[in-house]
């Protein structure tokens, strides 16, 4: 492995930080988040305009860049510094990917360039802790369960409605998939223009997970921003009332859970570096902080215990950094079971980083006009989420097997 980054992604890293730096203040992040969208729409044309920051881990032929996930999540560091609110985790990280590793080649040739270029954007309406299998595994009843919450599908035969049997193919002539549910804590599922859902396709909860393709202005789709700790995340209800839907593939035997196992590694991973991003951020504003503010005639930064407190924090920020790089660089090499413990080391490094930024700047800490606690809020609403870190590692040891007893015989 070698450890240094290349050109290219010094020149991406860099070309970001500038623009983010002068698109995306404390000013102009706290009027995104005031918004219906919860973003900002020329942020968004520029990111993907200038900078092709969509489809920067898309092929070329579908009008991406061509890069691999680790710069996207070397990328990712950098939003996570300012806490750009954005669709790019959404329709980047986690629509894009399964379109392009389970989409047929019609539907790859539609959607992915559209949303290289930054047109359309989409988002996964499913759990993204189960579903991708970060902290358990995938298998259980988390699309699903009918009335009662999850979506579920049926495959519609003809103008009559007749419902046609489980081993029916999504593309025979008369027939749609139709989708019955309700999906929470969708990222950005109130703006998206394309949503990728997760259902069950056997009418009963531990039926099949099948995905499915879902227009944004589609008949019987009914969407509502929720309120959320973390408002940089903007996430939405998403209700499907009897709705046609688009089998993702056009093939319901193809390995779904395998599919969302294998991108949630890039996932974390991503997660992992816009993690460590923002608390390098959180802990570069404390530090400047403490250097300027005195107490007792003399930079409270002097003082032996907040030394002490802020060299714990970069301590665990510079370990958390090494886990993240390494777990960017292992998922572009195809490495898979990685990024799981990078994130749960990236989202308690952040934590702490905005914790002590928090009791450090003081009064003003705590104010709502300061940016301090929206650092806190990001760790917190990551950690409930997409982890909490201490599920993310019992995951991380069930998978390695690491406490199973073996038998020695001698």
């Amino acid at each position: 492995m070698d450890a240094r980054f290349t050109a290219e992604q010094d020149e991406i890293r860099g070309a970001l930080r500038d623009l983010l730096r002068r698109r995306c203040g404390p000013r102009e992040l706290r009027e995104a988040l005031d918004t219906p969208a919860g973003h900002d729409p020329d942020l968004w044309a520029a990111l993907a305009g200038q900078l092709g920051l969509p489809g920067l881990a898309l092929p070329e032929e579908y009008g991406g860049v061509g890069c691999s996930a680790t710069e996207l999540a070397l990328a990712c560091e950098e939003t996570g510094r300012v806490l750009a609110p954005s669709p790019l985790l959404a329709t980047a990280v986690l629509a894009a990917p399964l379109l392009l590793a389970l989409g047929t080649e019609a539907q790859r040739a539609d959607l992915l360039p559209r949303i290289a270029s930054g047109t359309l954007t989409a988002t996964l309406a499913a759990p993204p802790a189960t579903a991708l299998a970060l902290t358990c595994g995938n298998e259980g009843e988390w699309a699903g369960g009918g009335r009662a919450g999850g979506v579920q599908a049926r495959l519609v035969r003809g103008a009559g409605g007749d419902t046609a049997g489980p081993g029916a193919q999504g593309g025979d002539a008369g027939t749609a998939w139709r989708l019955y549910g309700q999906a929470e804590q969708v990222l950005d599922g109130h703006t998206a223009g394309l949503l990728v859902v997760a259902a069950h396709a056997g009418g009963f909860a531990r039926s099949r997970t099948l995905l499915f393709l879902v227009p944004g202005d589609a008949p019987g789709l009914v969407r509502t921003r929720q309120t959320a700790l973390d408002a940089t995340r903007p996430r939405a209800c998403i209700q499907l009332r009897d709705v046609e839907a688009e089998l993702l593939g056009g093939d319901d035997e193809a390995d779904v859970l395998g599919a969302l196992a294998r991108l949630g590694d890039t996932v974390a991973a991503v997660l992992a570096c816009e993690a460590v991003g923002a608390a390098d951020r959180a802990l570069e504003r404390t530090v400047e902080y403490v250097g300027q503010r005195e107490q007792f005639g003399r930079a409270i930064g002097s003082f032996q215990a907040v030394k002490h407190r802020l060299a714990d924090v970069y301590v665990q920020l510079q370990a958390a950094r090494s886990a993240a790089y390494y777990a960017a660089w292992a998922v572009g090499q195809g490495e898979q079971r990685v990024g799981g413990l990078a994130l749960a080391q990236a989202l308690e490094a952040l934590r702490t980083a905005a914790a002590e930024g928090i009791q450090l700047h003081g009064g003003i800490g705590f104010t709502w006009e300061h940016e301090a606690h929206l650092y806190f809020k990001r760790a917190t609403g990551d950690d409930l989420l997409f982890g909490p870190a201490h599920r993310l590692r019992a995951h991380a040891a069930d998978a390695a097997r690491l406490f199973e007893r073996t038998e020695v015989t001698v």
